[in-house]
Parts: structure tokens; sequence; C-alpha cells
């Protein structure tokens, strides 16, 4: 009988991201980089084990943007298009590192100093684009949502939603807003897994008291907070983080566990940061010689990761003194981590068992993208750590929140605190002095929506068109990613025009709305550049509703 249980939660997000005005887009390829390193590698880890006949439990945040580029078919065929190029420059890098053979100069392998030194990394590359594509195209044919609801009509897999469209919801004035973006998340999850949603991941983990109402509102039963939401609740958890409670409407909130969570999530303390493993900022795209890997980068000419990527992180060493990467022996680290985080796992929960009196479940999530895009052993880990946990050890038994709400019915009441899971716990990612400009647009358009929702609560024709896309318009411009990367410093100047243009498309479809001058032109252009949720029903911005 076990002691204890453990409920892994994979995170998977990206904000909403189709330029169909243009032929090749960069950001895009943040998406076709995470199908080809995690979410694909994912399902072929789901799928070994269940042919493998491994009985297994894991929970996914599938949230609605990264559903709907999952099942768009413009970006399907870009994707393929991107995965075409990959393969031909891995089998191109096969034959350029094979000792003794002649790169494309006539320049011998000998000549070319260590490059035969990666033959096995190229081989590797080769091999997984390839199975990529058959996994892709050949066996699921194009269409991931169908592969994870597979998993979850098999009971194997939990998949629970997200807001619409990830906003940070403690920013949102409006009860109206908040229970839009609820309220279209689950209708979208239901038309992409036939069945509504059980749980929700709060974006960013972020909580205030009282959003729990809405969710019991929307038949949510549970959500996550981080670790301190429910250590600093009221009242204080009897059971610290290692039971679920109830709020005062009856949804039960989980919480998270820090110690799982670090061993796995951290780069300088956790297995991430194994000198044996790939390096993420050594990749060919800029090492190598630019007229050779000029047709395999956009039309731009500008170098960017590529995603073969020769090198261990070897330790805390200048970039170009990083060793040449040994895929073998990463597969071996990945097993024996593995093996090292069940061990913990079975020493907390019996330590657990112990003190609390009763069973305790340890939850512990991850950004999906975690496993293969930033740590690229990620899904060997995951696959070695399900099957030890099947095999050979009693202690510990993998669970969905779902069933163990069902077979755990009694918890104490508690009001979880304010809280995300950002840094310092609270808002500050999200507003500081880099993005704070932002929210007084926002709100101003957020209580826009809702007034046109009231003035029109039955518009048809293009009236209706208009008003599904401003409350479109108004979604995606609530994306806490842009807030997150201005914060981060990144891809700033995309973040803000994202921003930018979205807001500008609301408000101009408010005054020609308020103005009764309907351009349908431009609304179509809209329609077709910025196509999320063809099924919005602007109502659900109407009060009381």
């Amino acid at each position: 009988m076990e002691k204890g249980y453990l409920a892994l939660l994979l995170h998977a997000h990206l904000p909403f991201i189709r330029h169909p005005e243009y032929e090749e887009f960069l950001e895009e390829d943040w998406l076709f980089e995470a199908i080809t390193e995690t979410y694909i590698p994912l399902v072929d880890v789901y799928d070994g084990l269940l042919e493998d006949n491994v009985d297994f439990r894991i929970t996914m945040s599938i949230t609605p943007p990264l559903c709907e580029m999952f099942v768009d078919p413009l970006l399907q065929s870009r994707y393929l298009r991107h995965l075409d190029k990959l393969i031909a420059l891995a089998n191109e890098e096969v034959h350029r590192t094979r000792p003794h053979s002649m790169d494309r100069q006539g320049v011998s392998s000998s000549r070319r100093g260590t490059d035969s030194t990666y033959h096995h990394a190229a081989l590797m590359y080769a091999e997984r684009f390839t199975r990529a594509r058959y996994v892709f195209e050949e066996k699921y044919h194009r269409n991931l949502v169908f592969a994870f609801k597979k998993f979850q009509d098999l009971g194997k897999l939990e998949v629970i939603t997200c807001a619409a469209t990830h906003p940070f919801l403690p920013f949102l004035v409006t009860p109206e807003a908040i229970r839009a973006q609820i309220a279209v998340a689950k209708t979208n999850y239901t038309k992409h897994f036939g069945r509504p949603p059980r749980g929700i991941w709060l974006a960013e983990c972020a909580y205030f008291p009282g959003l729990d109402r809405q969710l019991k509102d929307l038949g949510i039963r549970y959500f996550f907070v981080d670790s301190h939401g429910l250590v600093c609740g009221n009242p204080r958890p009897v059971y610290d983080v290692f039971a679920p409670v109830y709020c005062p409407s009856g949804v039960a909130a989980f919480a998270r566990d820090i110690e799982s969570s670090k061993q796995v999530w951290s780069s300088e303390e956790g297995y991430p940061g194994d000198y044996n493993y790939r390096e993420f900022y050594r990749d060919l795209g800029h090492d190598g010689h630019y007229d050779y890997i000029r047709p395999y980068l956009h039309e731009d000419g500008i170098r960017r990761n590529l995603g073969i990527k020769y090198h261990k992180i070897t330790g805390e060493v200048d970039l170009g003194q990083k060793k040449p990467y040994d895929p073998r022996a990463a597969w071996e680290k990945a097993a024996e981590h593995a093996g090292n985080f069940m061990f913990n796992r079975q020493l907390q929960v019996r330590w657990l068992h112990g003190q609390m009196g009763k069973k305790p479940i340890v939850i512990s999530p991850y950004d999906a993208e975690l496993f293969g895009h930033w740590w690229f052993e990620g899904p060997d880990f995951l696959n070695a750590m399900l099957r030890k946990t099947a095999e050979g050890q009693d202690d510990i038994r993998l669970i969905t929140p779902s069933e163990y709400l069902r077979e755990n019915q009694v918890h104490q009441v508690v009001t979880p605190c304010y809280s995300s899971w950002g840094d310092k716990g609270y808002a500050e990612v999200w507003l500081n002095g880099t993005n704070d400009w932002i929210y007084r647009h926002l709100h101003a358009s957020e209580r826009r929506m809702v007034k046109l929702a009231n003035d029109h609560p039955n518009a048809t024709g293009l009236l209706r068109r208009a008003l599904n896309q401003a409350a479109r318009e108004l979604m995606l411009a609530q994306s806490s990613d842009w807030a997150f990367i201005m914060t981060t410093g990144t891809t700033v100047p995309y973040a803000e025009k994202r921003t930018r243009d979205h807001l500008h498309r609301f408000n101009g479809i408010y005054l020609q709305i308020i103005e009764n001058r309907l351009e349908e032109t431009w609304i179509a252009d809209l329609e077709w550049k910025d196509s999320i949720f063809y099924e919005m029903d602007y109502r659900v911005y109407r009060s009381g509703g």
C-alpha cells in the first residue's frame, strides 16, 4: 500500500503567434521549436509507456492559445516546412561530420579538425527530426491535440485548461472580464477535448481571494497556487502544502511542493545544470560557417538558433570552451537523476506520512518546455522516472488531481492568499517600470468591451462579427506574456508591438461600432490575422451573464 501520492503537472503554454500576412515570421519559430523539442518527445514518451503496458498518470495544462495553434492549418504547414529544413540540414551534418568525408567545398574531415567528434550527435539529430516528422505527419495527421486527447481518454493523462489568453487575472478590473476569460477557455477546451475541463491552471499561478467563486460558477473543480499562497492562507492549513483545501466556495486548491519543484526546475541546484547535459546556448546557427548554414536561415539571413547543438554544459566556462556533447552519456545521467528523484520522493512521503498520519500528495508543477527545449534530456528523465515509479516500489502512487479528489473528499476549508509563482511571489514581474504603461489602456478597453456587450445584447450580421473580433483583440492584448517579456528584456519590441496592435485594433472596432460606420473589409482582415477562437461569443462580457 502506498504511503503517499505524486501529482506531476506540466504547464504547456505559448502566446498566440500567427502571422499570415508574412511568408515567414521569426516568432512563429517559438512554436516550431517547442513542437520538435518538447511536445512530440512527450507524445513519444506517453506512447512508449502505453506500448510497454506501463501504467502512469500525469497532468498537463494545455492553454487555449497553444491548442488553437496546434490545430491551425497554416501553422501546421509552416511547421512541416521548418521541419523539412531541419531534416535536410541534419542529413548534411551527418555527412559533414563523418570521419574521412568531404564537405560541399571538397574539404576533408581530417582538415576540418574535430568535426568528426560530433558525428554521433549529428546522427541523433537526424533520427530525432525524422521521427518527429513521422509522429506529426503520419501518426497524428498534424493534430497534436488529438494525441493528448487520446491519452486523456485512456485515463493516463488529465488535461486541464487555463484562462483564455493566459492573462494575469488579478490585474483585470471587472468581474465580467475575468468571467469572460474563464468562460471562453471552458468553451475552447470543450471544443478540443470533447468534455468540459475539471481543473484550471491560473496563468502565472496568480490567485486573489474570491477568484474561486468565478471558477465555481463555471464548473471548475480545482486550481493550483504557489506554496505561500496556501501556507499563508486563512486559517493556516493543517497539512501545509501536502493536502488540498477547499475554498469557501467549495472549489479545491492544490499547492506546489518547493522541494520536488526546485530539484527539477533549477539549473543551478537541480538536475538540468549537470555538466553532461546539452548546452542550450551553443548552436550551429551561430557556430557554423555562414555560407553553409545560409540556406537554413530565414529570408533575412540573420543568424538564429537552428536546434542543432553539439556541446555539453561542461562547467562554468566560456561558451567557446564547451566540450563535445555525448548523447549516450547524457541519457545515462538522465536515468540516474530519475532514480534519484524517485528515491527522494520516497523518503519525502514516508516522513510526511509519519508526521501527518495520512497519505500526503506532493504537487510537482513545471513549465512543459523545461522538458526538451530548455533541458534537452528532460523527456528522457520523465520517461525513466515514470517507468521507475511503476516498477519496483510501492511507496508512491502517481495520481491526477481529479482522481485524488474522488478518493479523498474531506478537506479543510481555507482561503488562499494573493500570490503568484513569479519572482518574489506576487505581481512585481507583471507590474513594474518596464510595463506599467500598458494597464491604463487595458483597463479602459476592458470597460469599453463590457459596455459594448451590454449595449448590444443580441447583435447579428456584421455587428456581431465586429463585437466578436473586439473580444478577441482585447483578450490577445491581455496575455501576461507581453508584460513578462518587457520585464525580462528579451524580445521587447515584439511584445510592445503586439500589445499596441491589439489595443489599436480593439479601439478601432469600438469607435466604428459607436459611430455606426463598420468597415467590413477591415473587420475581415482582422478576422484573418487574429483568427483565435472562432467560437467566440462576445456576450460572455455582459454584466450578470
